[in-house]
């Protein structure tokens, strides 16, 4: 699974033909809608697992992975740091199975980022040390999962209020042939970032 991230426009990879999650500039609105239509098969009785990507209304802390799951496996967790008119970077774990493991993935999340430290410019290098601070304190981060389960398994996180989207891709959507692109929760209008000109935290 590609992750693009909101530092990178999201594009097409040439090597995927699915995605999970908003086009560059979608009106959220429309990738809402978009999201709900792609689990009008569990009505269906369809019985097949699918690839989905679950996305928060807020970003959510690591210990709040296994209830915003609902009981279904995650096989990704997605994190960015938001800090005000500061563009972060998005960072994708794989999960192995366990609910432990899951809340532990901020620390990965963080380890993924020092590998960035060596040759970042000062601004981003500031960006890339309050992220990895706050991810291994257990940062409210957490801004969606990639998951598998039937339509049906998929549908009921719906009902969860703090979770605002569940896409599925089809059945026959191959681990490793999808891009995912967060919904961010602070995509209100298009899914767009946002400006990069406001100052850095120290911590």
């Amino acid at each position: 699974m590609a992750v693009l991230g909101a530092l990178d426009p999201p594009v097409p990879s040439g090597i995927s033909t699915d995605r999970l999650g908003p086009e560059y500039g979608q009106p959220v609105a429309d990738y809402l809608a978009e999201a709900a239509n792609s689990l009008t098969g569990a009505a269906a009785g369809d019985s097949d697992e699918h690839w989905a990507l679950v996305s928060f209304t807020e970003e959510a802390r690591p210990q709040r992975l296994p209830d915003l799951a609902g009981g279904v496996r995650i096989a990704q967790a997605l994190y960015r740091v938001p800090v005000p008119d500061v563009q972060t970077p998005v960072v994708a774990v794989q999960v192995p199975e366990g609910a432990q493991v899951a809340v532990r993935s901020a620390e990965a999340a963080a380890w993924q980022l020092t590998s960035q430290l060596d040759g970042a410019d000062d601004r981003y290098r500031r960006v890339l040390t309050l992220s990895i601070d706050r991810l291994r304190a257990y940062c409210a981060c957490a801004v969606g999962l990639v998951v598998r389960a039937r339509l049906s398994r998929l549908a009921s996180l719906t009902a969860n209020p703090d979770v605002r989207a569940v896409q599925a891709l089809p059945a026959d959507a191959v681990a490793g042939g999808f891009a995912v692109v967060p919904l961010l929760p602070s995509y209100r209008d298009r899914a767009l970032p946002g400006p990069d000109t406001g100052p850095i935290p120290e911590s």
